[in-house]
């Protein structure tokens, strides 16, 4: 067995102030069994769970160890600028213009961390392609079940927008794909030929082909239940899978980035069908549509509004300038390079 990191530990004068602190940072909230005064304090996050811990001993020299932080909505220097005006102080400034580098700020107890050019700048300053995450994959089947929660339909047996699949059908059949997406990960040495040997099968004639369903005595509420799960399936072999590992897909062998990317366009498209019929809004971020685009559809129109572009290259929309498509697939092998074919 081996050990995990549990906690990055940090030693001050004043744990709760000090983690309300590291709270904004991260845009977290402090644990309601947290209150001031409390020696320790505790501030969690997608990325890192900070622990501090009120000591006597004030802080005397650099730190040996820090943080670097990297801001996912904003450029670095707005980030800088932000931190800044929560309490953090300037120690040291070694930012370039073309986005290397980074600026070096200390926390309201001198704590010094690091600030960089998060993943999107870096992107655009170096040209190169944004890729899919695991978090993008949690993103997209939150907002979808988020959307679908809302629906004032309780019969979800209607034709799902213009398939052929009903609304249930349609969301089962997303949960397995979702599914059968973390199972092509889940092998040590996946096969290149195959996909794992589940027994899919339709309910009825014509019906999506299937290796899990859903309880139907459990209703929409429980159906969406078993999205959500199926999407923690997905989000966590991506995270954990190798960069390296290879899985069959039928249209191309591809990588754990491209297995995320397949189940992020399942999960914004089929959410599109059943918006259709179940009276919710759906339109999903433009940066999510674009990165998934970048890595399925590498030839997709680049000037349009990204969902819109989606929507056509699925076939589920027209979009100006360009013909209508009838026929498609995405282009499921690893992008070589910077992420261009």
């Amino acid at each position: 067995m081996t050990s995990l990191v549990r906690h990055l530990t940090i030693d001050c004068a004043d744990a709760y102030k000090l983690a309300g602190f590291w709270a904004g940072v991260l845009g977290t909230q402090l644990s309601d069994d947290d209150a001031p005064g409390d020696p320790e304090a505790l501030v969690e996050s997608p990325g890192a769970a900070l622990l501090f811990i009120q000591v006597p001993e004030p802080k005397s020299t650099k730190n040996r160890v820090h943080l670097d932080i990297q801001p996912q909505d904003r450029t670095r220097d707005e980030e800088v600028e932000r931190l800044l005006g929560l309490g953090a102080a300037l120690v040291a400034d070694h930012r370039r213009p073309n986005g290397r580098g980074w600026a070096t700020l200390a926390d309201p107890e001198g704590n010094e961390f690091c600030v960089e050019c998060g993943a999107a700048e870096r992107a655009a300053l170096t040209g190169t392609r944004l890729p899919v995450t695991a978090d993008d994959v949690t993103t997209a089947v939150r907002l979808a079940v988020a959307a679908l929660q809302e629906s004032p339909v309780t019969d979800w047996n209607i034709p799902a927008g213009s398939l052929e699949w009903s609304c249930w059908e349609t969301a089962e059949h997303l949960s397995d794909d979702l599914f059968s997406y973390a199972a092509q990960l889940g092998p040590q040495r996946p096969a290149l030929d195959a996909y794992v040997p589940y027994r899919w099968s339709p309910e009825r004639e014509g019906g999506p082909w299937n290796a899990v369903f859903a309880d139907p005595s459990a209703g929409p509420a429980g159906l969406l239940r078993t999205l959500e799960a199926s999407g923690a399936l997905l989000a966590s072999m991506v995270r954990t899978a190798s960069p390296e590992l290879r899985s069959y897909h039928s249209y191309g062998v591809s990588d754990p980035e491209g297995f995320a990317a397949m189940g992020i366009v399942e999960t914004l498209v089929h959410t599109h069908d059943l918006a259709a019929s179940l009276g919710v809004d759906w339109a999903p971020p433009a940066g999510l549509c674009d990165r998934v685009l970048a890595r399925l559809f590498p030839h997709a129109p680049k000037d349009a509004d990204r969902w819109a572009v989606l929507c056509w290259a699925t076939g589920r929309a027209e979009l100006p300038g360009h013909p209508r498509v009838t026929s498609w697939k995405w282009h499921g092998a690893p992008l070589d390079g910077a992420g261009q074919e």
